[in-house]
């Protein structure tokens, strides 16, 4: 039976990668900071589909927590079939004013992390020829996002990585893609800081973290690169790069952004 990893998996997008993938008979690893969560999550899975799920306790964040998640998988005999870099957040407002510190956790967190878990998981599944990466982009990966700046940039990070990733492991059987939501209903927009009143992910449109997955596993299936989730405004929003130029796009996107902030 094969075996995933997923980061981040307490709750939100993880927490349904698991449920999707314990329907699908895969045993799991789950990877997060909450051991309470984790374990309940563990135990619903455990009893409703018989598979085998590991909790690791880690906070990603500290130094070294990457190479304490591969040890402690290899010191389980484990093979991960396939890897879900889903741990990370965001944060909303002027840059010059937001704390540092969470701004470096951002880095942190959504990119050396995710680097790192990718680099010591790799080379096993290339060894073999075969496995999988999901890491998780974001629409706000496809062009400059004001008031979500640093955001912005870890997530056109992870898109330019997975894709790089994708062509050079495709030859040896490994399918890598860069998984780009748009606005989902989780708990994302409070864990910003965006406003109460006016969070994108209380939005009708806004996308289930179910159709999310569904629509992941369906495109790692047929090996997509990338894949953009939700409707045909998503679609349209990271196609704007290709049609204005991109200090344009940056003016037009800083006043709906700000303004965001102004309503309470």
């Amino acid at each position: 039976m094969p075996t995933a990893l997923i980061t981040g998996a307490s709750g939100g997008i993880g927490a349904v990668f698991a449920r999707e993938l314990a329907d699908r008979q895969m045993n799991l690893i789950l990877v997060a900071r909450s051991q309470a969560k984790l374990e309940e999550l563990a135990t619903q899975l455990r009893k409703e589909y018989k598979i085998r799920v590991e909790v690791l306790v880690k906070d990603l964040l500290e130094p070294g927590a990457a190479t304490a998640v591969f040890e402690a998988v290899s010191q389980k005999g484990l093979t991960v079939d396939l890897l879900i870099n889903n741990a990370g957040f965001g944060d909303y407002g002027t840059f010059a004013e937001r704390p540092l510190p969470k701004l470096t956790d951002m880095m942190q967190l959504n990119i050396i992390a995710l680097v790192e878990l990718t680099r010591l998981f790799l080379p096993a599944m290339q060894q073999r020829r075969s496995g999988s990466i999901i890491n998780v982009s974001s629409i706000a990966g496809f062009q400059p996002l004001p008031y979500m700046s640093v955001y912005a940039a870890t997530k056109a990070f992870v898109l330019n990585f997975s894709e790089a990733l994708w062509a050079e492991n495709r030859p040896l059987g490994i399918r890598v893609q860069a998984l780009c939501p748009g606005p989902t209903k989780t708990n994302f927009f409070q864990m910003a800081e965006f406003p109460q009143s006016n969070r994108p992910g209380d939005e009708p449109d806004a996308a289930s973290p179910e159709e999310v997955v569904r629509q992941s596993l369906k495109a790692l299936e047929n090996n997509e690169s990338t894949v953009v989730t939700g409707g045909l405004k998503n679609q349209v929003i990271v196609n704007l790069h290709r049609f204005f130029p991109r200090d344009t796009l940056a003016s037009a996107m800083e006043k709906p952004f700000r303004n965001l902030g102004s309503k309470n």
